[in-house]
């Protein structure tokens, strides 16, 4: 059910530097609507200027992880914007007599404002995320989990790349990513097949970190989500954006991106706590700025 608070379909909490995502739709195999995907990327980007919030784990309820883009729901949106518009009732001018319904473009802007919008929000949120699946992954569920820094899988978990079995081209930034984890031959055949791939597989191949038996799924993402929470959270966030730039940086621009992000990381606290830790032979106590 759909008309549940939003708050009550996401569920968000912060502990100990931790924010937790958690999708609780399992009734719609935690189907994404557009107002869950975009309540998310709030709280992925609150996350990025709160300094209570250190590190982001996704996970969700019930058997499934996310099953992809809840499509009935986005029919049902655009439906009610399309009539807003068309009785000039705020949603625009009317349409034009013999005009389509659904004008050229309509399909590229909505992936564009939302399911790539969603994905960038992962990789660009300024502390680490950890997608813990608890299930099946499939299509935008799937390229959630490969757009998060780390990815730890219960044992039933299960990744698909569901969209050619609906006869259409990956979205949401899968062809992107793909290749750049696994290779262009192993992401051709996820594509073009779109067969399931369980977790174990998954993990052999570079796509997931580490794989759990289910009862442990949750606290193994605490572990890492708190080890994380308790590092050095400037170098962690500006080694995540060196690492992503990576693949499409020549050498140059890389070692540039490097030397001015120590530069940035030195004048840090941590920086200026890790180098007095490791004068006094003890640990050090990283506050996160």
């Amino acid at each position: 059910m759909t008309d549940r608070p939003l708050e009550d379909q996401v569920l968000h909490r912060v502990e100990d530097g931790v924010a937790w995502i958690v999708l609780n739709r399992p009734e719609a195999g935690n189907a994404v609507t557009p107002a869950q995907r975009n309540h998310m990327i709030e709280l992925l980007e609150q996350a990025s200027g709160d300094l209570a919030i250190r590190a982001v784990v996704f996970t969700a309820t019930g058997k499934h992880f996310c099953t992809g883009a809840d499509l009935r729901a986005g029919r049902a949106q655009a439906g009610a914007a399309g009539a807003g518009a068309g009785a000039g009732g705020g949603g625009g001018a009317s349409k034009p007599a013999g005009a389509p319904e659904r004008p050229t473009g309509s399909v590229a802007r909505t992936i564009a404002s939302g399911a790539q919008r969603f994905i960038a929000a992962i990789q660009d949120c300024e502390k680490p995320v950890i997608a813990a699946v608890n299930g099946t992954a499939a299509g935008l569920g799937a390229h959630m989990a490969f757009a998060s820094d780390l990815v730890i899988a219960a044992e039933e978990a299960r990744f698909i790349e569901v969209f050619v079995r609906r006869g259409i081209v990956p979205d949401s930034g899968g062809l992107y990513m793909l290749p750049r984890l696994i290779g262009l031959q192993k992401a051709k055949e996820l594509a073009f097949f779109g067969d399931d791939l369980p977790a174990h597989e998954a993990e052999r191949i570079g796509l997931v970190n580490r794989v759990v038996p289910g009862d442990k799924l949750e606290d193994e993402a605490r572990e890492w989500a708190q080890r994380l929470a308790s590092g050095p959270t400037v170098a962690i966030g500006l080694a995540k954006r060196l690492l992503n730039r990576s693949l499409e940086s020549d050498r140059a621009t890389a070692f540039q991106e490097e030397v001015w992000a120590q530069e940035i990381t030195m004048t840090s606290h941590d920086a200026a706590e890790g180098m007095t830790a490791f004068a006094e032979r003890r640990p050090p106590l990283f506050t996160g700025w």
